[in-house]
């Protein structure tokens, strides 16, 4: 829920607030929790008094009413608005420097999905994820927070206006490979799609090139003109009584693919 006259995000769920606490805890301006969790956020309730903001103990009904969901967990904070700001030549250039894995999200369609790849990106410790501007409804959101689990807290979130475009350029510098159901290449062929970009890729890092993963929408996946800005295609092999995974569920084994080829 945000809240528009004091621009202000709320977040809640009680991994979502408590990794914002241990990372990120000058961001929260107000803190809403039941009595039962006051012991894991006496740290958090602390700074918010150094810093002269308040932090209200509430039952259920207030919470909810707070966060506009039941799924409160007992913790509410309120953080500043988060910001997606635009993808900048030097990000790239660092990704690629160190050779970092990402992904790259064009029309995911919610926030939900949003929220489930950022979980998965921390998880498996990818360190972007992009998301084009024409996506209007995978954003920062409550909702996006709470389902993250607090992996939110550990991912650099970009946007960028053309994703083919964004693609064209990083393609020289990271090894892009698209989600296509109709791919030739599979999943675990990984290995072999690295062995033949790796020689173009200029820069890297210990491990070799970054890469980004493309995820697409559910219905209708990667347009014509992202796909062939690609370095490569995978696809997800299946026995064929479903045409695709849930897009979360696809960039979860793309980003477990990487993580264990390494």
């Amino acid at each position: 829920m945000w809240n528009k006259r004091t621009e202000e995000l709320a977040v809640c769920g009680f991994n979502a607030v408590t990794a914002i606490g241990l990372f990120h805890p000058v961001i929260i301006n107000r803190l809403f929790l039941r009595q039962d969790r006051f012991s894991s956020f006496t740290k958090v309730c602390k700074g918010l008094a150094e810093r002269k903001r308040p932090y209200k103990i509430c039952e259920d009904e207030e919470l909810e009413r707070i966060c506009k969901s039941s799924h409160h967990q007992g913790v509410v904070a309120m953080i500043e608005l988060p910001i997606i700001t635009g993808l900048t030549a030097g990000d790239l250039e660092q990704w690629a420097s160190e050779g970092l894995t990402g992904l790259v999200l064009h029309s995911v369609g919610n926030d939900h999905n949003l929220g489930a790849m950022a979980r998965s990106a921390a998880f498996f410790g990818a360190h972007f994820i992009i998301i084009s501007d024409e996506d209007a409804e995978a954003r920062l959101t409550t909702t996006a927070y709470r389902v993250a689990e607090g992996g939110m807290e550990h991912v650099v979130v970009r946007s960028v206006r053309d994703t083919a475009a964004f693609l064209q350029d990083a393609s020289r510098r990271l090894i892009t490979i698209g989600a296509d159901i109709r791919a030739r290449w599979r999943i675990d062929d990984l290995d072999v799609i690295v062995r033949e970009q790796a020689k173009r890729i200029r820069g890297g890092g210990r491990r070799g090139p970054g890469f980004a993963l493309v995820i697409g929408n559910e219905e209708t996946g990667l347009p014509d003109e992202v796909k062939r800005r690609c370095s490569a295609l995978m696809r997800i092999p299946g026995v064929g009584n479903m045409e695709s995974l849930n897009a979360a569920h696809a960039a979860t084994l793309f980003l477990h693919a990487v993580f264990d080829y390494f």
